[in-house]
């Protein structure tokens, strides 16, 4: 069975950092790009970062500058350190794995259950 679970998540006040892992089982992941998404209730599941298998990186233009995604492809696991957080980053944050069409802000066949980020003003 094909897992991917989520830690790292918690309360924070604006300007601290966090770093979400994503820890990969039952399959290797090491040749599918990966992705982290959020989503606020009431609203859409956002895109944040993706990577690629061949470490190629994309961002949305509210992580750029701030959030880095980066793979272990020897743990299976998935990365987003965020830095200078926001109360706008307030949001469940989902990892994914396999992109069924194109990379980045796509569909993805695997989703982790999510962690919860909420930061304080």
């Amino acid at each position: 069975q094909v897992q991917l679970v989520e830690s790292g998540g918690g309360l924070v006040q604006a300007g601290d950092s966090l770093r979400l892992s994503c820890a990969a089982s039952g399959r290797t992941f090491s040749g599918d790009d990966m992705g982290w998404f959020r989503q606020v209730p009431g609203k859409e599941r956002e895109f944040v970062a993706a990577i690629r298998w061949n470490g190629a990186i994309v961002y949305s233009d509210s992580a750029k500058g701030r959030f880095t995604i980066s793979r272990d492809n020897a743990k299976n696991t998935v990365y987003l350190q965020m830095n200078s957080l926001k109360p706008a980053d307030t949001a469940v944050y989902y990892c994914a794995g396999h992109s069924i069409t194109g990379w980045g802000n796509t569909q993805y066949r695997y989703w982790g259950q999510g962690t919860q980020v909420t930061v304080s003003s």
